[in-house]
């Protein structure tokens, strides 16, 4: 097993892509910490984790609160004496351009992305640097990289997600904390049904986002997780400040 004994925290825990990587960071013997809003999200995540025979902890509260991120990622390194990695998950879209999008939603999209990554990697990088060790994963977007329309402020939040990666993997390479992003295309997750649901018609809205890929489908979340574990385990040794695409080809489409 690539991570037996090692514990992870993720945020979005409760579904999609952050539920596919619990189950697969249990399948390889971590302990997986399941921070969400939804308990009925994390209580299915967690359930799905013991059936595979793996152990973890819910942690039930708002990504983008810093005494939340702070007491949770101290309990949870207090209890299981260290912390090996931290992939943030969670997120937040809209829709809307900058002259559509309310002050109020840009802001809860900035808080629940941005925020949601920089407060629980705030939190985490002590006690890694005690470690020396240790991996932190973040979720941007192809979109940050390609652009696309109508969802200014979520793609403005992966633009900032990928920039904090990279200065942090500068920031903390000599303290043995590597720290890479996956830039997802469209992942068959509750929160691009959502996206598409914003829309007068749908339908035509999805059909349209599948073709844009090379391999005219969506991704699986579990297919993300993959790319997310190899790059939580000693196998990406050599590997920081990273954006690695899993997009199917929408970027060389």
């Amino acid at each position: 097993m690539r991570l037996a004994g090692r514990t992870v925290i993720i945020t979005g825990g409760g579904s999609g892509i952050g539920r596919a990587s619990a189950v697969a960071f249990t399948r390889e013997g971590a302990f997986v910490a399941l921070v969400d809003r939804d308990a009925a999200g994390a209580e299915a995540t967690l359930a799905q984790l013991q059936e595979a025979g793996g152990e973890g902890s819910i942690h039930i509260g708002d990504v983008g609160e810093i005494d939340f991120a702070t007491t949770t990622v101290e309990s949870v390194a207090a209890g299981r004496g260290r912390l090996d990695v931290l992939l943030c998950a969670a997120g937040f879209s809209c829709g809307g351009t900058i002259v559509t999008t309310a002050p109020a939603d840009w802001d809860a999209v900035l808080r629940a992305n941005v925020g949601g990554t920089w407060l629980w990697a705030k939190a985490a990088v002590p006690v890694m640097q005690r470690q020396q060790k240790g991996a932190i994963i973040t979720l941007a977007s192809q979109l940050a990289i390609a652009g696309g329309k109508g969802n200014s402020a979520y793609i403005a939040a992966k633009g900032a997600i990928i920039s904090l990666t990279r200065t942090m993997a500068v920031d903390f390479a000599t303290d043995g904390i590597r720290v890479n992003a996956i830039a997802p295309g469209a992942i068959d997750t509750p929160m691009l049904r959502r996206s598409f649901a914003r829309h007068v018609d749908p339908d035509v809205v999805r059909d349209a986002s599948r073709q844009r890929h090379a391999m005219k489908r969506f991704g699986e979340a579990e297919e993300v997780a993959s790319a997310v574990l190899y790059l939580a385990s000693d196998e990406a040794s050599f590997v920081t400040g990273v954006v690695l695409p899993v997009d199917g080809g929408w970027l060389v489409a």
